[in-house]
């Protein structure tokens, strides 16, 4: 059956205390609402309608997806209210899932269940046992434990609020019922607003089966209404990741100090010390060791590489067994074809290394190309920009860069040259030429040097 899903993102979350709308604050790098997002396309559904109010501009371009069809909720009355924004656009004939954009880890198998139970005689919703249910609509079943109503905390009597089965607001049901339904809504409640909740009493008072499913862990329907939530499924999301990364072959020194930002991969034999955060897509290949402090954003750690501690790297390839760090930085662009050494306080900036060349500290190497078995000397600087435009420097295999030489360029530095200690640079070098290019020293007899006055 066609299946539409409709995601609730138009509150403002004025508990995050936050210019920015509560669905877009993140959880793992990602939006609160991309997550849910994510989860629903992978159910392959007709449609995902997204109902906003507050902030939607910046909700729509922080997104950015051509598939979402957006509806305006130009009111905030309800959950009921916001569901009905977005029926006409739904053929009656469709199953409607019904999401949250404040409930960012609700799974797929979860999700799938819930639709299992939904048919044209019975509708299906979301619930889960709480130790404290303080909030949360209360289920209420008969004595054949059958689903009869779901009564909001504020509503319910003293014996409702004992019940710990509580509702989690996502459910399942045929368009043609919330066609029919939801029109017939009343706000006659604590909140003065239209909850989507009555619907079940309906769908009971018609004889239509009310069908519940249950989640595999709490922390999936847990919704965020202030950042100490919001840090709650943070912490959970890191320690289950970091579980996985370390039942895949990594050794974590400790579980609770990583951040996975996004997607990571891995092979096995990887050591990760503390604090260091991957973010975006990292793929880390085997017997590779990551010292501690390190940030490394959309990155390929290729097999035995080093990278030592408080380094950063960021799109950029290191090949296999390259030793990296510590206190270096590894800009955009850069690609090492392994077995080299990038040392502390290098920064490189699309730069091609070839194998085995060495940049080992205090250095700038920037819109460059290294051959193989190169060595720059500390203080090396490539100066690539005029002020206008960036220029390429090239060096070509078992160059030897003296220490702090500065290359203008467009240079060229051929095969076997070697650049003498204090050099500027700016013409090109043929191959197994000797270049120095710094000014002739004086030695001055009886200098007297300056005093205080």
């Amino acid at each position: 059956m066609e299946l539409h899903v409709v995601i609730l993102a138009a509150g403002k979350g004025s508990r995050m205390k936050s210019k920015l709308p509560k669905v877009l604050h993140c959880v793992a790098g990602k939006p609160m609402l991309q997550h849910v997002i994510d989860c629903a396309q992978k159910l392959n559904p007709s449609k995902i309608h997204v109902v906003i109010g507050h902030g939607s501009e910046l909700v729509k371009s922080t997104i950015n997806d051509d598939s979402i069809f957006w509806v305006q909720q130009l009111e905030q009355l309800g959950t009921g209210h916001a569901v009905d924004q977005a029926l006409p656009n739904i053929p009656a004939s469709a199953n409607v899932l019904v999401l949250y954009g404040d409930v960012p880890l609700i799974e797929e198998s979860t999700l799938a269940s819930l639709l299992s139970e939904t048919s044209q005689s019975a509708m299906a919703i979301l619930t889960v046992a709480l130790e404290d249910p303080t909030g949360y609509g209360r289920i209420v079943r008969n004595a054949a434990d059958e689903v009869t109503a779901i009564v909001e905390h504020k509503d319910a009597t003293d014996d409702q609020l004992s019940i710990n089965e509580v509702n989690t607001g996502i459910l399942a049901a045929q368009a043609a019922h919330l066609k029919q339904w939801l029109p017939a809504l009343s706000s006659d409640n604590a909140q003065g607003e239209y909850y989507l909740t009555d619907i079940v009493s309906m769908a009971v008072g018609q004889d239509i089966d009310v069908e519940a499913a249950h989640p595999a862990a709490v922390e999936e329907v847990q919704g965020v209404n202030d950042r100490l939530q919001l840090c709650e499924l943070e912490c959970y999301v890191q320690s289950q990741t970091a579980e996985q990364l370390m039942l895949n072959g990594v050794s974590l020194y400790d579980p609770h100090r990583i951040d996975v930002r996004g997607e990571i991969k891995t092979g096995s034999d990887i050591i990760i010390d503390i604090n260091s955060v991957f973010v975006g897509k990292v793929e880390i290949e085997d017997d590779v060791v990551i010292g501690p402090n390190c940030y490394i954003k959309n990155a390929k750690i290729c097999q035995g590489s080093v990278i030592q501690a408080n380094t950063v790297i960021e799109d950029a390839i290191v090949g296999a067994n390259s030793i990296v760090g510590p206190f270096a930085r590894l800009r955009p662009g850069t690609v090492l074809a392994g077995d080299n050494k990038v040392g502390n306080f290098v920064e490189t900036k699309k730069a091609i290394v070839g194998q085995g060349s060495k940049i080992n500290h205090l250095s700038y190497v920037g819109d460059a190309e290294l051959g193989a078995n190169v060595n720059v000397g500390a203080g090396t600087i490539t100066c690539n920009y005029d002020g206008v435009n960036k220029s390429k420097t090239t060096l070509g295999d078992d160059v030897f860069v003296g220490s702090n030489t500065s290359l203008v360029a467009p240079v060229v530095i051929s095969n076997g040259a070697t650049i003498g200690a204090g050099s500027v640079i700016s013409g090109d070098v043929k191959e197994a030429q000797l270049a120095v290019a710094r000014a002739k020293q004086r030695n001055i007899d009886g200098w007297n040097r300056p005093v205080k006055k």
